[in-house]
Parts: C-alpha cells; sequence; structure tokens
C-alpha cells in the first residue's frame, strides 16, 4: 500500500480509528470502552502487512472532536473517502480494508456483553461506508 500520499494514508488510518471509535461510542461506559478499544486495536494489528504499513503510519490519529452527529458525520465520510482512493490507486487492497473493517468493528461490538441495536445500527453504517452490504 505504498502507492499512497501521507494525506491519503492518514485520511485511511483515521477512518479505520473512528470506525472503532463510532462502535464503541454506541454502547458507553468505561468498561466497555476499555474492552472494546483493545479488541478493535487487536482486530487492525492482525491486518495484512502492507495494510497495517498504512494503519501505523503517522503514530496514532487524533480523538475526534464535535458533537456525536459530527463525529459520525466526518468518520462515515471518511470511510467513504477511504474506498475511493483505495479503488483509485490499489484496487486489489479494498477486499483485504473491507474484511479489516468489519472484523475490526464486529470485535468491538462483542467485546462487551455481545452486540446491542444502537451498535448494530452503527456496523451498518460502517460497512455502508465502505462499500459493503
Amino acid at each position: 500500500m505504498s502507492v499512497y500520499t501521507d494525506q491519503e494514508r492518514d485520511t485511511i488510518r483515521n477512518a479505520a480509528f473512528g470506525a472503532l471509535t463510532l462502535v464503541s461510542a454506541a454502547d458507553p461506559g468505561f468498561l466497555s470502552m476499555f474492552k472494546e478499544s483493545m479488541a478493535g486495536a487487536k482486530a487492525l494489528a492482525a491486518a495484512p502487512a502492507n495494510l497495517q504499513d498504512v494503519l501505523k503510519s503517522g503514530g496514532m490519529p487524533p480523538i475526534p472532536k464535535g458533537s456525536q452527529e459530527e463525529i459520525k458525520a466526518s468518520v462515515l465520510a471518511a470511510l467513504k473517502q477511504s474506498k475511493d482512493i483505495i479503488m483509485a490507486k490499489a484496487p486489489q487492497d479494498l477486499q483485504p480494508f473491507q474484511a479489516v473493517i468489519a472484523e475490526a468493528i464486529n470485535q468491538v461490538a462483542t467485546a462487551h456483553e455481545g452486540i446491542s441495536g444502537t451498535e448494530r445500527q452503527v456496523i451498518d453504517e460502517v460497512r455502508a461506508a465502505v462499500g459493503m452490504a
């Protein structure tokens, strides 16, 4: 995935971590947030090597700021933009990217007491944003 500019890598990385944040925020509480963050990070760490290069580049992404709806809109837009970037530069990487995002958000959602209705809704929105039905 070395075909990406620094800005594109930042967009992809921020979108991936933002997706974890969205799902985790759908199930409030400190204990659930902690367990979910760890589960999501492990799933991203298991990404294929070329995708790990993108996810690890530039350090930890900034914590999203704004209202819950503003954060959600920003992350979903970044996920769509990431899909478009990957399709334009390395279409063979789209399916692995989608798979990593799907696995990570599922791990986040199931880390604490199963998947809630609000988590399911956010998962569906994230999957749609990266082009998964």
